[in-house]
Order: C-alpha cells, then sequence, then structure tokens
C-alpha cells in the first residue's frame, strides 16, 4: 500500500490506516540514510518498519542529484513577484561544465570576519565589490544580477533533476542546504577578490548569533551605498536588535531580554535539537524523490527567522530578503549566508570540542556525489559536488574573530507549569493548526541508560506539514508544558518552532503549489531537563502563530546516524 506524497512508502496497512484516523501516534522508522527505529502506534504492537525519509515521483529513484543548463526553465513565482521574472543563468560558451578543482594550496588563506569587527576601510572593499559586480552586463554571469538569480534557480523550480526532467530540484528544506550555499559565497568571494584585484579579499560575516553583532550593520543602512537594499524592513535598521524567533510581530523585550533570548535559541538549534546530521543539516533528499523532505535546525531557525527580519513586511511575499526567489538581490544576503556556512563549522566544532559524536557530516555518497552548477571567476560554468566543499581550508578559507557565547546558554525549565494530562481532549489526524491543540505521545522506551541515548536518539517528527506558500508559517512545539502561555520565548519547554519563509509559487496553470514538509525536535536532552526520563509518555503542545498550515502526523522516533 502507498500513501499520498511521501506519507507511507510500503508499509503494514494497520499502521497506515491507524495513521490516517487516530488521534495520537507514536512512529519510528528507518530510512536508506542509516537512520534506525523502532515503530510502535498507540495501543497497538511495535513494528519493524523501513519507510524512505520522503516520497518517490520519479522513475529513477535513488542517487545522487544533478541539474543541468539545458533544463532550467522560467521559475515558478509568486503573484505579483518584483521584476526581473527569469532566474536561469546565460548560456555556457562551450558546451559542458568543466569539474571543479581545488584551488592551489599556495594561494592566500583568506580570512572571513565579522562585519562589526572589520572595519570601515575593509568593509569599503566589500561594497567596491558590489558596486563592480552591479556595473556588469546582466549578460555576464559574474554581475550581480546573475549572482542574485543564482538563489532564484535553486529555489524556485527553475532546475529540474537531471534524469527526472518532471521533478524540482529544491536546495532547501534538505541536506543540501548548508553545502549549496558553501559552494554559492566560494564561488561570489573569488568573482569579487578577482574585480577587486585582490586575491586574499575574504567575504565578511553578519555575526547575528553573538551580542556585537546583533544589529543589521550600519554600512548597509546608508541610502547612498552600494549595499543599500530599500526593499527591506525599516523598522529595523541599526540600532534595532535581531530577533532570532522573528515572524511579523515586533517583541517589548529590552535589549538584555533579546539577547538572552537570541542566545538561548542558538543553544538550541546549534546544540539542543541538533545532535544528528540530519536534524542539523536536514532531511535526505535523492534523485527521483520529490523536494523538501525536512530542514534542518539551523534552517527553520535563526536563517529564516532573520531572512523575514530582514525583507520588508509590508510586501504581500516579503521581498527581498523575506523569500527565496529575491533573497539574493539584497547585498546583506552574502554576510548573512557567510555566517551561516560559519555556524556549520562552530557546529562541527562544538562536537569535537564536547565529545558530541553526532556532530559529524553524512558519509553517504548519495549527499557527497550531489552537484550544483556556477560560473567562476573566469566565466567558465563549474559544476561542484558536495563532497568537494566539505574542508574550508582547502577552498581556502577560513573564519575568525567571534566566539561562540551560545555554548552556555541551555535554557533553564519553567516552575509550575502543569503537566496534569487528565482533562486532554481527542484529537483526531490530519488536522487544521487553527487553534491550540494539545497531543499524548507514548514513548517506546523510557528510563533509558546514558548508553542507550548515546546510541539513539529519541526524535519527535512532525510529518506532512502543508502549506499553500503564501505567507510566512510559524507554529511553536512544546513538550510538557499545556500551559505553555507561561513558558518564556525561550524557555526550555519550547522545544522548537517551525518557521518557514513564503513560499508562494503557480504551477503552468496559474494555480498555487502546494508546499509539504517535516519537522523534527530532539528529546533526549529535553526529557533529562524536564525530568521526564521516565514519563511512559509526553504531551506535545502545538501552538500557531502565523499563517494557516496542516499536519498529518506527529510520532517519536529512535535514530542513530
Amino acid at each position: 500500500m502507498a500513501c499520498s506524497r511521501g506519507a507511507c512508502a510500503p508499509l503494514a496497512v494497520a499502521a497506515c490506516v491507524f495513521l490516517v484516523l487516530c488521534a495520537v501516534a507514536t512512529v519510528v522508522y528507518t530510512s536508506s540514510s542509516l537512520s534506525t527505529a523502532l515503530l510502535a502506534v498507540s495501543g497497538l504492537r511495535p513494528y519493524i518498519a523501513s519507510l524512505t525519509t520522503n516520497g518517490s515521483g520519479g522513475t529513477n529513484v535513488g542517487g545522487s542529484l544533478h541539474t543541468s543548463l539545458h533544463t532550467c526553465r522560467k521559475p515558478k513565482l509568486p503573484p505579483n513577484p518584483l521584476p526581473p521574472f527569469y532566474c536561469c543563468p546565460p548560456a555556457s560558451s562551450s558546451s559542458e561544465p568543466i569539474n571543479f578543482t581545488l584551488p592551489d594550496p599556495v594561494e592566500p588563506l583568506r580570512v572571513r570576519r565579522p562585519v562589526h569587527g572589520v572595519g570601515a576601510e575593509y568593509m569599503a572593499k566589500y561594497e567596491r565589490a558590489i558596486a563592480l559586480m552591479k556595473a556588469l552586463p546582466h549578460t555576464d554571469p559574474r554581475s550581480f544580477y546573475q549572482m542574485a538569480n543564482i538563489h532564484c534557480a535553486y529555489c524556485t523550480g527553475s532546475y529540474r533533476q537531471t534524469g527526472n526532467p518532471e521533478l524540482d530540484m529544491q536546495i532547501h528544506f534538505s541536506w543540501f542546504f548548508f553545502p549549496f550555499h558553501r559552494a554559492y559565497l566560494y564561488f561570489f568571494e573569488r568573482i569579487a577578490a578577482k574585480l577587486l584585484g585582490e586575491p586574499d579579499f575574504a567575504l565578511p560575516f553578519w555575526s547575528w548569533d553573538v551580542p556585537e553583532g546583533m544589529r543589521m550593520p550600519p554600512e548597509f543602512a546608508n541610502s547612498s551605498s552600494p549595499l543599500y537594499d530599500p526593499v527591506r524592513n525599516p523598522r529595523h535598521a541599526p540600532p534595532r536588535l535581531v530577533d532570532l524567533g522573528f515572524v511579523g510581530v515586533e517583541s517589548n523585550r529590552t535589549d538584555e531580554q533579546q539577547i538572552q533570548h537570541n542566545l538561548r535559541t542558538m543553544y538550541k538549534q546549534m546544540i539542543g535539537n541538533a545532535a544528528l546530521p540530519s536534524l542539523f543539516h536536514g532531511q535526505p533528499f535523492r534523485a527521483g524523490q520529490f523536494d523538501k523532505p525536512g530542514p534542518g535546525t539551523v534552517e527553520l531557525s535563526p536563517h529564516n527567522t532573520v531572512h523575514t527580519w530582514t525583507g520588508d513586511i509590508a510586501l504581500t511575499n516579503v521581498e527581498n530578503m523575506g523569500t527565496y526567489y529575491s533573497a539574493g538581490r539584497d547585498p546583506l544576503f552574502y554576510p548573512h549566508h557567510s555566517n551561516i556556512d560559519r555556524l556549520w563549522e562552530a557546529w562541527r566544532q562544538v562536537g569535537a570540542a564536547h565529545g558530541y559524536r553526532g556532530h559529524v557530516d553524512f558519509v553517504d555518497p548519495d549527499w557527497l556525489d550531489s552537484s550544483f552548477l556556477f560560473y567562476d571567476e573566469e566565466s567558465r560554468l563549474v559544476r561542484i559536488t558536495v563532497r568537494d566543499v566539505l574542508d574550508t581550508e582547502k577552498l581556502r578559507y577560513k573564519f575568525d574573530g567571534v566566539g561562540m557565547p551560545w555554548v552556555d546558554a541551555r535554557p533553564p525549565t519553567t516552575p509550575n507549569v502543569s503537566k496534569n494530562k487528565a482533562l486532554l481532549k481527542s484529537v483526531r489526524f490530519p488536522l487544521s493548526l487553527h487553534k491550540v491543540v494539545t497531543v499524548e505521545v507514548r514513548r517506546l522506551q523510557v528510563l533509558r541508560s546514558t548508553e542507550e541515548k548515546e546510541a539513539r536518539e529519541e526524535v519527535l517528527v512532525i510529518e506532512g506539514i502543508e502549506t499553500d506558500g503564501t505567507e510566512m508559517v510559524k507554529f511553536d512545539v512544546y513538550v510538557n508544558a499545556m500551559e505553555h502561555k507561561k513558558v518564556e520565548p525561550s524557555g526550555r519547554e519550547l522545544a522548537g518552532s517551525y518557521m518557514c519563509l513564503s513560499h508562494p509559487r503557480i504551477d503552468g496553470t496559474g494555480k498555487g503549489m502546494i508546499v509539504e514538509t517535516s519537522m523534527r525536535v530532539a528529546l533526549n536532552e529535553l526529557l533529562e531537563d524536564l525530568d521526564a526520563d521516565g514519563d511512559e509518555t509526553v504531551t506535545v503542545t502545538l501552538v500557531p502563530r502565523h499563517g494557516k498550515v496542516k499536519i498529518r502526523s506527529l510520532r517519536i522516533v529512535y535514530m542513530v546516524e
């Protein structure tokens, strides 16, 4: 039996029907990326199952993903987009792309430093680089126009999967999020250095995860500068502090409270919820499968929230930064993603320093051998693989200039929050999340030993998250906090938040296209902090914050990667 797009795959009929009809489900699965699990549906015996991480849509299923200029087409843009309306890169002068080769190890090592610490002279170089890119003809693949369009092409369905041209290639909502953007910035940086005539030029990063960098850099607020973008939220010009939980509503926190909130958010996304490669990077996305299987922690927040915080909230699609097709048009996009790239390195460094065994990258060849297309500083079309971008020093750059204060920002629990489950009402899935919903979810294993926890991460899976993409969507996930209003926005019981940029798209008939994905929340550390390790069930409270969303099911899984 096969359920709808990515829902069940081959599975015991009783289990699949139960997921559709019953109110509460606890499920664990194994995937081909070595995620192992036990399947247990409340009230039924445990089953062993093997599920793909997202549905199959093509005839050639499995393997690495690739794209070609020959299959790039008009993007699926939202209603009332801002021009330009075509995102594909110009045709290559050669018939096929060349394969990427690492730079010469004798090249100078570029050192990326925080915008707030590099000084005016260095920022003037970045300003000049943007001005030089903007001065190039739009037909030049190194122009700012074309560099911005790269993000549009890989995020709006312009590129199709090689071998499965009926399927989109999407680099968000999956394990491609970090490596794609690293490759993107690598070529952007080298083009900037070439135009400047300075081989050691390095792209600065906007360090919104540390207190000193939690404001929009003033260089980007100067309306006479090439770094300025008029399509931003005017309320968030400096000295306003970034809100890493922003979704359209301004907070009334003091600066001290906002900094604390941001640091605690970073702890959750970089440590508490990021215990495994698929939790941090995102879910596997293979050739022949539907796109958007599920984002990693950092993509949801702070990545998405900073995009939304920066974009013009008065516009329907929150351009420029607040929606995928136009985000690359803002010069602030590149320092923002330079910081995202730094966080990938930080996640690995924290893992090594603290002995977190899950803070390592995938070794799956379907990930390592997948590739993307970019033009280099010599205007040559290059195919670069994920495998090529794993070592920044081999790419001849590194990060310096900031610490990681969020490592010590583990959120505290909230006193006197009721765990009384007696008054819970029956809930039936799938559901439209238009009001607060609390569900009791059964755990298969309780009082696990330290060794068992190190071997398997307990994970809450929220599956079949469905929106029409026409607006930002956010909902919060609380564990053992039915009285969720008592919990601070960065409190421990707030296990995670789903936050998605507006992703409105239309198909060839002009109809809107549904966005369907999933979310995962790590439970090992959280349940320890809540003193709930011995509980046979936990309550999960879903709180809608913005936008319309449907949810198909909840599961608890035990994973090892």
